[in-house]
């Protein structure tokens, strides 16, 4: 396995994990002034129009909150790893249903045995090439709704437990896994209902969550890790993909394309893999790694099955 140092000096691994606090702070700021600027818009003209580009807004941020979480797990927010955590749990994680310690174990897992058979995440990878059909299904489950209220359903039943446990077990078990979530979504709801617009959480916050974050966190999975050239090579086991400026903001939130950067130098905050990219390419490791020039590409690639191939094989087993 290759580590950091056997590419870069001393002094360049020191100028890539250095964490700007400021920085930290500008891009959780700016993560929630994108999704109430994005409600504002909508509140102030209702239309169609102002609805679907703010739930296409509101879903990107929410991936961004969820990028700022992984930066978060890695230690890379703020130095401080108490703070680090109760920041990214209170005003990142929670409000997305997620928390970042139990993140972290099992994304270090992820980092620990890429796109090796234990790795954690392989399912999301390895059912690469599909047929467009199938693409199309699986994308419509997300747009609908369908997979996110499955991943909901999923996590509170794990949060209440089972019929035989006592019921102040079941309690408590809520209470450790999903009080602060609630916590913090009510606030949300509260504070929108405070300035008289309670309707904006359902509408503008649950929504896009069980839809356009789906469909973008499909498309961002699909990027970093399917059909890969080598599964055992450090410089082709992840992908970084170029975005353009609206791919950067409908999709490719907060650096999120650098991949590979971050699977090299998982240490470093997401606001320095461009650097760390332009660094690697100064060395001359641009032909050693995966890197596609647009999504578009890494979709055709992941859709390269045959229709016909793949009914042939259903025929088979059936």
């Amino acid at each position: 396995m290759i580590t950091p140092s056997d590419y870069l000096s001393a002094e360049e691994i020191t100028r890539l994990r250095t964490r700007s606090q400021w920085r930290s702070v500008w891009m959780i700021l700016h993560v929630w002034g994108v999704v109430f600027g994005a409600m504002a818009l909508f509140a102030v003209w209702p239309n169609i129009f102002t609805f679907i580009v703010a739930v296409m807004l509101i879903g990107a941020r929410q991936l961004g909150i969820f990028v700022l979480v992984h930066d978060a797990a890695h230690g890379a927010l703020f130095n401080d790893r108490a703070l680090n955590d109760r920041i990214s749990n209170w005003l990142l994680g929670y409000p997305l249903f997620t928390e970042t310690r139990a993140y972290r174990a099992y994304h270090l897992e992820h980092h620990k045995y890429t796109q090796q058979p234990n790795d954690p995440d392989i399912g999301l990878s390895a059912p690469f090439p599909i047929t467009k059909s199938s693409l199309r299904r699986k994308l419509w489950r997300d747009i609908s709704g369908q997979t996110g209220f499955s991943q909901r359903r999923a996590q509170i039943r794990a949060a209440i437990g089972t019929p035989d446990m006592p019921l102040s077990a079941r309690v408590a078990l809520f209470r450790r896994k999903m009080s602060p979530m609630v916590i913090a979504n009510l606030v949300l709801l509260g504070g929108l209902g405070a300035i008289g617009y309670w309707y904006l959480y359902p509408l503008l916050w649950l929504l896009p969550l069980l839809t356009y974050f789906q469909v973008i966190t499909r498309l961002r999975n699909i990027a970093e890790h399917a059909m890969v050239p080598d599964n055992n090579d450090d410089f082709r086991n992840a992908r970084t993909t170029h975005a353009n400026w609206p791919i950067r903001a409908l999709l490719a939130v907060y650096f999120v394309n650098y991949h590979l950067e971050h699977h090299l130098m998982m240490f470093i905050p997401c606001y320095r893999l461009p650097l760390a990219r332009k660094i690697l390419l100064s060395k001359g490791l641009g032909t050693r790694m995966e890197y596609k020039p647009g999504y578009g590409e890494v979709l055709a690639l992941a859709v390269s099955k045959p229709e016909a191939a793949a009914a042939g094989a259903h025929g088979r087993a059936a």
